[in-house]
């Protein structure tokens, strides 16, 4: 079998040996290296390619819905939930008003519904609901986003009501903020175990629809996407074999434009990292802060500095461990168009264990003197990268592959 090469800009395949996420620690066994089959199908009615969080649910819903007595086909080049649903920060918060409006509502029916989702099926997965913190370093660039605010909360009141515009410095204290300029509190946010979520779903689809109802394929990378003859659907060559399908749902985040050339500069894959950090104990030895809201850090160094875009939420107690990430903007391109998670950054990782505290007081440790820069450094657990699928203007590609950009048209039966 020949495997063409990868070509400018296009990202490669998954790679076998990533980094290991905190969100990975505790595997499923059932899914761990699960094929529901010895041999792959060589035929499905519908092959879903990848099985983060919305290949799972894509499963879902077309079989408790439509597709009930389908043949349904995930194939996964890793083990299941391994990309980027499985190596994120566990941060879940829409957007407000930084989201052209309609997109902020639907990143907030979208909270909403994981919301309602998880507590109606008891998914033990660690969902917390708080409220989300948006801190800025600088004053202009609070400025820019409190105006962008006050605005949403005029033209939109239901989107505004949503959020609080904080500048006073007692409020900011209150907050553990109390060095930044300036704050937007969100009232919508949580932490969330993301792979404990989308194995849930994965395992209750392979309990409620065995084969060939459903068949989930870990460890079968596929290779090649190629249109079958007449209108027989589609072909795809894996690792493991050829399965031809009517119907096929790409779910592949970043790695998108390994199967389609064409979205080479569309859906761009980027390296992101976090690291998962022992919270600093008083001096009883015992004591942590425990932190009400989850944190996004935004604004700039002195220069030449980069500037800062970090984000932080907390384990549940005892623990207590802080999943902080961010910090792409301490290497050189920011690792846009970087489709390997097979390593970390030790800028970055520096970075992430060195700049949490200040500027969030991490009280009842013991303060710091930052006025030289000094702060608390911390140690991880755990560092990871994952990759990232980044658009040109941030908004996710969803339906029909145009018949120019590798497809069938509307009624080809290619979807991303």
């Amino acid at each position: 079998m020949v495997i063409r090469e990868v070509a400018d800009g296009q990202s490669g395949l998954p790679t076998p040996n990533s980094t290991r996420s905190y969100w990975h620690k505790d595997p499923s066994r059932k899914l761990y290296g699960h094929r529901t089959t010895e041999n792959l199908p060589e035929t499905a009615d519908t092959v879903i390619v990848g099985s983060g969080i919305t290949g799972a649910f894509a499963a879902h819903f077309l079989k408790h819905g439509d597709a009930a007595n389908d043949k349904v086909v995930m194939l996964e080049a890793r083990e299941a939930c391994w990309g980027a649903t499985g190596r994120n920060g566990g941060h879940c918060q829409p957007i407000v008003y930084a989201s052209k409006p309609r997109i902020a509502a639907f990143e907030l029916e979208t909270y909403h519904f994981l919301k309602s989702f998880i507590e109606e099926n008891g998914i033990p997965c660690d969902w917390v609901s708080f409220s989300g913190v948006h801190t800025f370093m600088t004053q202009e660039l609070f400025d820019v986003a409190s105006k962008a605010a006050a605005l949403l909360q005029k033209t939109y009141p239901d989107l505004g009501s949503q959020i609080n515009i904080i500048s006073d410095q007692e409020t900011l204290a209150s907050l553990r903020i109390p060095a930044v300029k300036g704050a937007i509190v969100q009232k919508h946010a949580a932490s969330v175990w993301p792979y404990k979520l989308v194995a849930w779903i994965l395992e209750q689809l392979l309990e409620k629809f065995p084969a060939p109802s459903f068949n989930l394929q870990t460890n079968t990378p596929v290779l090649n996407l190629d249109k079958a003859d007449g209108d027989a659907g589609w072909v795809l060559t894996t690792s493991r074999g050829r399965i031809a399908a009517k119907k096929v749902l790409l779910c592949t985040n970043g790695y998108t434009s390994r199967l389609l050339p064409a979205f080479s500069d569309l859906i761009v894959p980027t390296r992101g990292q976090v690291s998962a950090l022992f919270p600093p104990r008083a001096k009883d030895g015992i004591s942590i802060a425990k932190l009400e809201h989850s944190y996004v850090t935004l604004g700039d160094y002195p220069a030449p500095a980069p500037p800062r875009e970090e984000y932080l939420v907390q384990r549940p107690l005892p623990g207590g461990e802080l999943i902080f990430g961010g910090g792409r903007r301490m290497v050189e391109g920011e690792n846009v168009g970087v489709w390997q998670d097979d390593e970390i950054d030790e800028p970055i990782a520096k970075h992430l264990r060195s700049k949490l505290s200040p500027p969030l007081d991490l009280t009842p440790v013991e303060p710091r003197d930052s006025s030289e820069g000094k702060g608390l450094v911390l140690d991880a657990s755990y560092e990871w990268t994952g990759i990232m699928g980044y658009s040109r203007d941030s908004h996710a590609w969803v339906g029909a592959v145009p018949k120019s950009l590798g497809g069938g048209g509307s009624d080809g039966a290619l979807f991303i």
